[in-house]
């Protein structure tokens, strides 16, 4: 079971409850300028959230703390990270047509080649642009697919977003609890053939893989590259970013698992590798990288 929710987290989801309710009813360019306008105020308040954003930002790009630059870049983060939100109160009401239309892909073959040819597929993500979108144009696409939550307070706010991703024809796992089994049952979708999506970039289950990213000590999470080296499904890594009004999604070449080595090993190289990618990806589009938490291992409290 959940911690009992804060009075905090019941406002939260009750402006969600409003946002998924009332936003679509009301027209796109008011409301996107409401959200900006929000992002803007937050931003000029300086708290801990957009201090974190500006200093992983700091860290990506190697601008100053405190410079211009860095100040713009993080206020155009706040932008695109609150885009995400209006856009996400949205999607429930836009047609996959319009969805498809409007998304602009590099490497869909990665993805179509291989499940045509039977095998399964694990999508490795950032938290860029708006994940959620991407699912809805993959669904759009001819490849429902599966992914894990994270469990969020309140238990109803949880709820309120699992029920509006599986709107978008995904299958949610939460990643606490479930049934335990998780990683038996993403294993399970891709020998099958099916297509796994998961975010790559932070660890949130205190077991994962220490890589080298942008230069300090991380960890990210085990699943993926794990998945690749135990079932032999195509680890993609993809990068998802804003274009003007539109999306972009990247999803870059297979990352192929080493021939010797033990599992672990194995796992490692795999994941230093993805780490990588993402490194390019987010330093193409540092702005939508969502990125409003402690991240590197000296970054995090003793």
């Amino acid at each position: 079971m959940s911690e009992k929710a804060s009075f905090g987290d019941r406002v939260v989801a009750a402006g969600f409850a409003a946002g998924w309710k009332l936003v679509p009813l009301l027209p796109e360019r008011p409301t996107a300028a409401v959200f900006r306008f929000l992002a803007d105020r937050v931003w000029a308040k300086g708290g801990k959230s957009v201090r974190r954003l500006e200093s992983n930002l700091a860290r990506v790009t190697g601008l100053g703390v405190g410079s211009r630059e860095l100040r713009e870049l993080t206020r155009a983060g706040m932008r695109s990270y609150f885009r995400y939100f209006h856009e996400i109160f949205r999607l429930p009401s836009m047609s996959t047509e319009e969805i498809v239309r409007r998304t602009h892909v590099i490497g869909a073959e990665h993805i179509h080649d291989t499940v045509a040819a039977g095998r399964g597929v694990v999508l490795a993500l950032p938290h860029m642009g708006n994940w959620d979108q991407a699912g809805a144009w993959l669904v759009g696409v001819g490849h429902p697919f599966t992914t894990v939550a994270e469990r969020l307070r309140p238990e109803s706010l949880f709820r309120r977003y699992v029920a509006f991703r599986e709107g978008l024809g995904m299958e949610v796992l939460p990643l606490t609890g479930g049934d335990g089994h998780n990683f038996a049952t993403l294993a399970m979708r891709v020998r099958k053939g099916g297509v796994v999506c998961l975010p790559a970039e932070r660890d949130l289950t205190k077991s994962g893989i220490e890589v080298r990213f942008f230069g300090a000590t991380t960890k990210v999470p085990a699943g993926p590259p794990l998945l690749a080296v135990q079932t032999g499904a195509a680890l993609l890594p993809a990068t998802v970013y804003f274009v003007d009004g539109d999306w972009g999604i990247h999803i870059h070449e297979e990352i192929p698992v080493p021939e010797e080595g033990t599992r672990q090993e194995k796992v490692a190289v795999v994941a230093q590798r993805l780490a990588e990618v993402f490194e390019k990806g987010i330093s193409e589009h540092p702005e939508d990288w969502h990125m409003l938490q402690r991240l590197w291992l000296e970054d995090l409290p003793r």
